[in-house]
């Protein structure tokens, strides 16, 4: 047993970025010399599928405890985080538009796809508020994060108001308990990404990067730039200082799980850990961080956007100033509703469409191209909408602190 724990304690002590490049490589390597081995692939769906059944958990009684733990400068950080949340992801929206005009794109669009999507912005709201108020235990049994959110801040506020202080230290060692099986769950994270690389290569090889190259590189180059430029931006405003040590971390420990995983939902007990790492308050980043997966979509918001004046372009619509603009907010909004699974974004393409006109067989054609990009597309959306949850979550807290000092 000694041995074991030995082997365990050697495993743990090197870098876990080190240990995931290794299983990336791995990963990639046997995806191309032996495509056919399936066990492989199990790796990675057991993986995701064991994040995707602790977030839920883990966000519950995070942000249970948190709420009823809270104390009133609090207020200010969430009100600061969720104003940078939703201002990022509309200028990722206008960074989309102004990118889909200087290189406009063109599809191959000819049979007809059917399938279920949103038809207006009303439908999406509606199914926000129709989502709150789901029965809590149905929300976390089905990773409903909008329902979760909303029951776990009531009964926060409920156990602040009336329950005793055990009771409340009570939810908290609970909370600290499924916080440390998340620990566990990580250190298995580069078997994960080994699978998870195996099968995107041994599925899709190369020919994903030839097929759809420039509508990849609007694509991704859009997300690129928001990241690098617009995002370290806003942040150094808020803090006067080089925001870029932070979103290089961020990027490096977040982003890369998330882009392999793609799905912000999944990367949440990632963010979390490496917001303790940062010294981040865990009564902020608690709710924070799930709130971001919700409402922090940057790469959803340029998805949404490009997708939709890509269609325009291929049918001979001009789209002018102000339909862009409004277009924007349109995808700002849609996006805060996409889910946060692989390919959410895309089944909101249909509904961006429908406000300039572009009948829904048309667009769900675009949707299926997307699906085919999605390898590359999603990964990239998920990594920089993922890893700016706990860029932005971290500025918001530095901000709070400096005001302080002053």
């Amino acid at each position: 047993m000694s041995k074991l724990t030995t082997i365990i304690q050697k495993w743990t002590d090197i870098s876990l970025i080190l240990r995931i490049l290794i299983g990336l490589i791995i990963g990639a390597l046997l995806g191309l010399c032996t495509p056919q081995v399936t066990g492989i692939s199990i790796l990675g769906t057991v993986f995701v599928s064991s994040l995707k059944a602790i977030a839920p958990v883990l966000v519950a009684v995070l942000v249970m405890s948190s709420v009823a733990k809270a104390h009133s400068k609090l207020g200010s950080r969430f009100r600061t985080v969720v104003s940078r949340y939703l201002l990022s992801t509309f200028i990722a929206a206008l960074l989309a538009v102004v990118g889909s005009f200087m290189f406009p794109v063109t599809l191959d669009l000819k049979d007809v796809v059917v399938q279920q999507a949103p038809s207006s912005l009303y439908d999406v709201f509606t199914n926000l508020l129709t989502n709150m108020v789901t029965n809590p235990l149905l929300s976390i049994a089905n990773a409903n994060y909008i329902g979760i959110l909303f029951w776990a801040i009531i009964f926060g506020i409920a156990l602040k108001k009336k329950a005793s202080g055990k009771t409340i230290d009570m939810v908290h060692d609970f909370a600290e308990v499924v916080s440390q099986a998340v620990k566990w769950l990580i250190q298995f994270a580069p078997f994960g990404i080994l699978g998870l690389v195996y099968t995107s290569v041994s599925e899709s090889g190369l020919e994903v990067f030839t097929s759809y190259g420039h509508l990849l590189m609007l694509l991704v180059g859009c997300m690129l730039f928001n990241t690098l430029i617009s995002n370290p931006l806003i942040s150094y405003l808020m803090i006067h200082k080089n925001p870029y040590p932070l979103l290089f971390t961020c990027l490096k420990e977040s982003g890369l799980n998330a882009f392999f995983t793609r799905s912000s939902a999944a990367n949440i007990p990632i963010n979390m850990a490496l917001c303790k790492k940062l010294g981040i308050d865990e009564d902020f980043y608690s709710v924070s961080i799930p709130l971001g997966a919700t409402i922090n979509m940057d790469g959803a918001a340029v998805t949404i956007t490009v997708m939709t004046l890509a269609v325009a372009h291929t049918v001979g619509l001009e789209v002018g100033f102000l339909p862009a603009l409004f277009l924007s907010i349109i995808a700002t909004l849609g996006a805060c509703g996409a889910s946060g699974v692989a390919g959410g974004s895309l089944l909101l393409v249909p509904m961006a469409c429908s406000f300039l006109g572009i009948g829904n067989d048309i667009a769900m054609q675009a949707v299926a191209i997307g699906f085919i990009i999605g390898v590359v597309q999603d990964s990239v959306e998920t990594a920089l909408n993922s890893s700016g949850d706990v860029f932005f979550t971290a500025s918001a807290e530095y901000y709070d602190k400096m005001k302080q000092a002053k």
